[in-house]
């Protein structure tokens, strides 16, 4: 297969017809920064007039503005809490970058102290990531309301209001992303009078803050939902037997603030995080590989390419429309697919604007390549996750025979799911490196994220749907309306799988790219697995993703048995609770959220953090670089596998509540009730959080990668 690849990157380099060159080739690093952050600053605008228009819809009546309120500051308050601990962690993380990176050893015994442009970085990439994330909560918690309003008069209205909250987050991710890093990378030239590698290499503070806060965001937040809805679901469906968003259920409003901190908060974080990490790698690698002649167009194409990618996303949001629940899904599917097409053109004229000749065909096919993996994989996901196809059919079918059948068959689905997926990935690695070497496997994780704000909008709109539902349950609104909105959760859970998807093909393409950059940092030229030292950090390294999951898996667990016996106690204590002729006490289950997830987040962010320092200093950095492949390899298919388990769950569920196989409250329904309750931090705790272990262990070891000997401490 490279044979054939190599003979055909010949060919087209030779029968292709060369566009001319335009003033692109000539623009200079500092020209491209300033335009990358107008584009930065027009993307926030459009995000600002975005939410506007939701803020202009109606709310709704007083009941479910009041649910909408306490859904909104119980949100706000575990965001409050979580932003004060990772500020903590921000003031002394910065301190030892600056100590130890910024100043130096040497340095900092003869009292001579460096400049703080690593740390500054650092400081820069957090905040951004958390404003970030806050902007999407509180698109998120306005829009809600607003769906469950707008799903009265009908399916289109929802549909418009819910995605034109996620396309804010998306924006406002890709325009922070972009102007934060640009700004940065501008500063560190002009201000700090650095050399494109010494700013290169400060840079990677930013993507270091970016990732700490990511961690933290998708952790804790993974750790709050799924530890809220499984509590509130064992005990409301499974021991009293009422239906989900119920207002009996103390838990719902726990759940529905679940759904906007792990699910927009969280995935922004994460997403934000590869965005940026993907770029810089991007322009560390064609740093490297940039010949004589060339200047920093190697460097300066992974900037352009992302600001195309806003645009075509842009474009094809403005086609996302339906009327009716079955053209909910195409539509989202066919503004993804625009998208993609849209972006292909732009980055096809590009390269030949901007890029030598003999590199500029091979390197478009190694941005092709991303893309066309990332569409791939999405498409792959949804085949394996959604209730349209046979695997989760069968997965629902299994119900017949009760929970144990459903959580066999929701494990071997999960198994199944990982093998083509990596296929592509693999493919695409194959096919970037012939065309166009490391430079083609960096550049296509560009081009996998490149349409980021449209993945993010239709990943994002899910969790808004999912809240519209809740409110409109509990408001007690017509049952057409709940169908509505079920309608849009049902196509949002997809759409949030698939976004898992394409979040996993992003982090194994983006640790690759990094990973080369690791490699040249630290000076080493390969890994030799012979060597023990190196076999046992690969070892650590597929371990450590286990271990994460069982931090992860263990806090949820713990969380829910403590939510569990709150709500038991209030359906105990709290007369007419369960006949409705009462109200619960939700803020004590929020209470309870709150505190565990903040708790328990801390092991699984420091496990990924001192690990890769650990190994380094002890076993030295060719083993450091040896656990990162462990991990990289061991992340991918367990994350992959445990995200599209619980997707499959989730769905079968929801393929059985439409009236299959018995409908609700059938003994087919509660099997899968309990395959959906053991899914649920599968699919939105340990399985997308390992996805963000990898990408922050990787980018540590690229920031310490100066600090290791050659055989360590112990060799």
């Amino acid at each position: 297969m490279i044979c054939f690849l190599g003979f055909l990157s010949d060919t087209l380099h030779r029968t292709l017809p060369r566009l001319p060159m335009f003033a692109l080739s000539t623009l200079s690093l500092i020209v491209v920064l300033q335009i990358v952050i107008v584009g930065a600053a027009a993307a926030l605008a459009l995000a600002g007039v975005f939410q506007f228009v939701i803020g202009r819809e109606s709310p709704g009546n007083q009941k479910m503005q009041a649910i909408a309120a306490k859904i909104r500051a119980g949100a706000m308050a575990f965001l409050g809490r979580e932003y004060r601990l990772i500020g903590i962690f921000i003031v002394i993380a910065a301190a030892l970058l600056f100590v130890f990176l910024d100043t130096g050893f040497a340095n900092m015994r003869a009292g001579l102290w460096g400049e703080p442009w690593t740390a500054m970085s650092f400081v820069a990439g957090a905040v951004c990531s958390l404003l970030a994330g806050f902007i999407g909560m509180r698109s998120a918690t306005a829009a809600n309301v607003r769906t469950a309003s707008a799903a009265q008069k009908g399916l289109a209205g929802a549909l418009r209001i819910a995605f034109l909250s996620g396309a804010t987050m998306g924006l406002a991710v890709v325009g922070l992303a972009l102007l934060g890093f640009a700004g940065v990378l501008l500063v560190l030239l002009t201000e700090g009078g650095m050399s494109l590698p010494a700013a290169m290499e400060a840079a990677t503070g930013f993507t270091f803050g970016a990732s700490s806060v990511a961690m933290f965001a998708r952790v804790g937040g993974g750790i709050y939902t799924k530890a809220a809805d499984v509590g509130g679901d064992l005990v409301g469906k499974i021991e009293a037997g009422i239906p989900e968003d119920d207002p009996r259920n103390p838990a719902v409003i726990a759940d529905n603030v679940g759904d906007n901190v792990g699910d927009v908060a969280g995935m922004g974080a994460d997403l934000f995080e590869s965005y940026v990490g993907a770029i810089l790698a991007t322009m560390i690698v064609g740093l490297s590989v940039s010949i004589e002649g060339e200047g920093d167009a190697l460097v300066i194409y992974p900037l352009l390419l992302a600001l195309v990618g806003a645009v075509a996303s842009v474009l094809g949001m403005l086609v996302v429309r339906a009327s009716t629940p079955k053209k909910v899904q195409p539509a989202l599917k066919s503004g993804m697919l625009l998208a993609s097409a849209l972006f292909l053109v732009g980055a096809f004229f590009l390269s030949q604007a901007m890029l030598p000749a003999e590199r500029a065909m091979g390197i478009f096919i190694g941005v092709a390549a991303g893309l066309l993996a990332g569409v791939a994989i999405g498409l792959l996901t949804e085949y394996y996750t959604s209730h349209s196809y046979r695997p989760v059919r069968s997965l629902a079918d299994a119900s017949k025979t009760g929970p144990a059948t459903v959580l066999i068959e929701g494990l071997a689905l999960g198994y199944l799911s990982v093998a083509l997926p990596i296929l592509c990935i693999g493919v695409a690695i194959a096919v970037a490196y012939v065309f166009a070497g490391m430079y083609g496997i960096a550049v296509g994780s560009v081009g996998m994220l490149a349409t980021l704000a449209m993945v993010l909008a239709i990943d994002a709109f899910g969790p808004v749907a999912d809240n519209a539902g809740g409110i409109a349950e509990m408001s007690h609104l017509p049952s057409q309306v709940r169908d509505r909105t079920d309608a849009l959760d049902a196509a949002g859970n997809t759409t949030a799988a698939i976004g898992k998807g394409f979040a996993f093909g992003m982090g194994g393409l983006m640790c690759l790219a990094l990973f080369t950059a690791y490699k040249e940092k630290a000076g080493i030229v390969s890994v030799d697995v012979t060597n023990p030292p190196v076999l046992i950090a690969v070892l650590l390294g597929a371990m450590i993703p286990f271990l994460f999951s069982s931090l992860t898996m263990r806090a949820v667990g713990r969380a829910a048995m403590a939510i569990i016996e709150e709500v038991r106690r209030q359906f105990r204590q709290i007369k007419g609770l369960m006949e409705g002729k009462a109200e619960g006490d939700p803020a004590r289950c929020v209470a309870i959220a709150t505190d565990a997830a903040i708790r328990e987040m801390v092991a699984p962010g420091l496990l990924a953090v001192c690990s890769p320092i650990v190994v380094g200093l002890l076993l030295g950095k060719e083993a450091l670089g040896g656990l990162l492949v462990g991990t990289l390899a061991s992340s991918i298919l367990l994350g992959m596998s445990m995200a599209n388990s619980g997707g499959a769950w989730d769905n079968a569920k929801k393929y059985i509540e439409q009236g299959h196989l018995g409908g609700k409250k059938s003994d087919c329904h509660k099997a899968a009730v309990v395959g959906d309750t053991v899914g649920d931090p599968f699919k939105d705790t340990s399985g997308p959080s390992l996805n963000i272990l990898i990408k922050l262990m990787t980018i540590v070891a690229v920031l310490t990668a100066g600090l290791y000997s050659v055989g360590g401490i112990l060799g």
